[in-house]
Formats: structure tokens, sequence, C-alpha cells
């Protein structure tokens, strides 16, 4: 194919043997040599060495095998989940940040054929390229090998990502998270005021989640989606945190009274065991002896009840007639 000839090649751009046989040890499988520099041919490159073929259309091909695999995958895997749920476990897979790191880790970056315009400004690290490329591998490793093998390919790439996906919970997407959350608490619907800072090739964008006019969190990224998504993600926590504080205050409010009754009610009960002792105390002194008078027993130990007489007034002296009284 034209793109081959060797005056149409840039050094140290990707596209030696060697280096091909690198990335295909890395893939596991061995490519027709055309397909795989077709793979890796951006159109930057393309047009730069008069309208070479690019990788565009490898792309869409393998587009549409990752998303068939990994749909597959979560139907399989996740059988109670529903379609809404299994959408964004899909999303939170197939994404260009998601494909990106991917593509890191298989120093996809140094196999690609690029333009100077984009060798300059940082192309080879860039996101959406290195997306659009992984991409573009995967749909030439399933016209070269079949579809059972762009699947393997496919799992042993992405099963860790679906795997750690699966337990992300709101974090598969904090926009909708977010949106999901505001609504639930009447709070109205997230908007995302973004800035951007730095050169064209090495952006930095920042973005702030506000929610009825109050600013909840910010969060930066090398692209726009990245900076509003960890915003999202901070707002989302700053809004659960105040809305299961509000929460607990209020069952604390409502449990309040329950706890001073029972309280009160655990010191009627005691009071009420006191007097039934006093008085069973009381009784146990008096009880015996009646019990004891009526059976005739121990009526000599009891003394009487009455009390005792008291003694009697001595008779006055008889005094002889005529004495007077005190002689």
């Amino acid at each position: 194919m034209s793109e081959l000839s060797p005056d149409k090649k840039q050094p140290d751009n990707g596209s030696s043997a060697s280096s091909h046989t690198l990335l295909e040890g890395r893939l596991g499988y061995q490519l027709e040599t055309a397909l795989l520099v077709r793979a890796l041919t951006h159109r930057s490159y393309a047009y730069e060495n008069g309208g070479l073929p690019t990788n565009e259309r490898l792309e869409f091909l393998g587009d549409s095998v990752l998303g068939l695999v990994v749909t597959d995958t979560l139907y399989r895997t996740h059988p109670d989940l529903p379609e809404g749920q299994l959408a964004k476990l899909r999303a939170a897979v197939v994404n260009s940040r998601a494909l990106a790191e991917v593509g890191r880790g298989l120093e996809l970056g140094s196999f690609i054929r690029l333009g100077r315009g984009e060798e300059g400004t940082g192309g080879r690290d860039k996101a959406s390229i290195l997306a659009d490329t992984l991409e573009a591998v995967i749909g030439a490793v399933y016209l070269d090998q079949g579809l059972g093998a762009a699947s393997e390919l496919v799992h042993r790439l992405f099963d860790p990502l679906i795997e750690k996906s699966s337990n992300l919970g709101a974090g598969l997407d904090w926009k909708t998270s977010l949106q999901e959350l505001t609504a639930a608490e009447s709070l109205g619907v997230p908007e995302y005021l973004v800035t951007e800072t730095g050169p064209d090739h090495e952006k930095t964008f920042t973005a702030a989640a506000r929610v009825g006019g109050v600013s909840y969190g910010t969060g930066t990224g090398r692209s726009k989606k990245e900076a509003e998504q960890q915003a999202a993600e901070s707002a989302w926590r700053a809004i659960k945190a105040a809305a299961e504080e509000r929460a607990t205050a209020e069952r604390t409010a409502v449990g309040a009274p329950d706890e001073a009754e029972a309280d009160a009610a655990a010191g009627a009960e005691a009071v009420a065991q006191v007097r039934a002792q006093a008085d069973s105390e009381t009784g146990a002194g008096v009880e015996p002896g009646a019990d004891g008078a009526a059976d005739g027993e121990g009526a000599t130990d009891t003394p009487s009840a009455s009390p005792p007489s008291s003694p009697a007034a001595p008779a006055p002296e008889e005094r002889p007639p005529g004495e007077p009284a005190g002689a």
C-alpha cells in the first residue's frame, strides 16, 4: 500500500518493523503489516504525506467491536441490573478517558504515526488520539484474526476496568449522579462554569459546579469533560454529606421525646419497686404476730398492745376530827 513506501515514512515515528513487532507482542497477535500500519496512521500524518489512508474507518469498526464485547460481558455478569444501570456501566468503560488509559498502558502513543503539528503539541499523549487509535487497533485485530481474537483482546485489556467500574456506584457518572441527587433534594439543575488556561497543546480546564446559584465544588482536568466530572464529584459529596447530616439531626429530634418518656417510665418503675419493698418489710413486722395470736402460738412472747395502767393515786390520810388540813 502507498503509506508503506520508504519516502512516506517518518524516522522514529512508530512505523518501523521492530516497533510493530514490539506492539504485536503487547497485543498478543501478529497482524498483517499494512493493516497495522493503517491502524496507527493518524489523519494529521496522512494529510502531511499526500492524503494517505487514515485509521478512521478502522476506528469506526473497532468502536463497534469494543461496544459489543463490553455490552455482552455486562449483560451476562450482571443479570439483575436494569437497562439504565447497564448503560452507565458501559459508558464508564467505553469512553475516551478510559480508552486513553488503556492505550497508555500499552505505550500506544510511541507507535502512532503523527503529523508534525500534532507531534509538536503533545499529540502522543492526547486522550482523544490514544482512544481513537486503540479502537482502530481493535478493528484491525477483528479484520485480521476474527471476532474471537478481538473479543479475547478486549477482555484482556478491559476486564479489570469493567470490574472496577462495577464497584463505583455514583462514580460511574458523577454528572448524572449529581443531577439525580439534586432532583431528589429539590435543589434544582446543576450548572457548570468552565474556564481554561495554558497554550493550545497544554490546556488546563477548571469547572465549578453550581446548584441553585451556590457553588458546591470545583474540578480541574486536561479536558472540559474531565474537569466537569471532577466538579460534579466534589459537589455530589458535599450535598450528600449535608443531606445525611440533616437526616441524622431529624432522627435525633424525633427520637428525643421517646427517650425522655422511657427515662420517666423507668424512674417511676424504680420508685414503685422501692415502695413495694418498703411495704413488704413493714407488713413482715406486723402480720406474723397477728397470725400467731390467732393460732394460739407465741402469745406469751407477744406483749399486750394495751397501754400499761397508771399507778393508783394514794388514798388521803384520815385526820382526827377538828384537825385542820395540812397539819
